[in-house]
This record gives C-alpha cells, structure tokens and sequence, in this order.
C-alpha cells in the first residue's frame, strides 16, 4: 500500500494538471517483473507506431527522500513529426510532450500509470486538437493492454 501512495503522489506530481481527478489517469497492473513490463512496454508503444524518447529514472530522487528502490522510471514516448507539428501551432501544449507513462516495481508484478490523454482537451478546446487527443487516448488503452495482458 505504501508502494501505490508513493506512486500516487509521484505522477500527481509528474504527470497531473493542478486539478486532477481520478478519473483523469489509468492505471493497470501487469503479472510481470519490472524488466518484462519494460520490454513490452516499449515494444507496445512502437507497435502503435510511436518512438521512444527517453527513459528517465525516478528512483533517485525518492531515495534522497529515503524511499528504497531502483525500479521507477516515467516513459517518455511520441511521433517526433507530430509532437514538431503540434509545438509550432500549439506551442502551449509542450508542457505536456512528449507523451509519457509512469512504471514501478510492486513485489514481482509490476504498475503502469498516466494520464489519459482525453482531458487534454478540456484544457486546450481547438477543435482540431480533438481528434489528436482521442487517437492518442484510443493508442494509450492499446498501449497498455499489451502490458496488462502480457505474461
């Protein structure tokens, strides 16, 4: 349990606008081990045809606030032509890309959380920006599926 509220105010703090609600993240869980969960986690997220950005470690700074562990990292993930696009008609978006997924270790299964791309568009109401965020939510789900579902 303890696990879970750091995770909780760890991507509330990454990942969550000021005003966040619950139903604004996902949140699953997968039977993996951390280093399974990540593999398949970045396999999903090519095969949805996105890139990697970045892997950024997260660990160390819970451990200067004493917390022991080495498996939290925020995966950071878009389509570069895209996130271009977007930066140069929407500057105002660039707070929140590229995209990105929060994974930690819990025993031997391992959680993967993220806000869901959605309720950008409660924040950023150009109609064009619609259909971008509801693909980009439609992905996510996929993406995380793969890693709930694998073994």
């Amino acid at each position: 349990m303890r696990t879970l509220r750091i995770l909780l105010a760890l991507v509330s703090a990454l990942l969550a606008p000021a005003a966040a609600h619950a139903d604004q993240m996902l949140i699953i869980r997968s039977g993996q081990d951390f280093e399974g969960a990540m593999l398949t986690l970045q396999n999903a997220i090519a095969a949805q045809g996105y890139t990697l950005a970045r892997v950024q470690r997260v660990d160390v700074g819970l451990e200067a606030r004493g917390y022991k562990t080495d498996k939290y990292r925020v995966v950071f993930y878009g389509k570069a032509e895209e996130v271009a696009a977007l930066a140069e008609k929407h500057p105002q978006l660039m707070p929140f890309l590229p995209l990105n997924i929060a994974i930690f270790a819990e025993g031997d299964q391992t959680l993967l959380a993220t806000n869901r791309p959605g309720v950008l568009g409660e924040f950023f109401p150009a109609p064009e920006l619609k259909p971008v965020f509801a693909r980009w939510e439609k992905d996510l789900l996929e993406i995380l599926e793969k890693v709930r579902e694998a073994r």
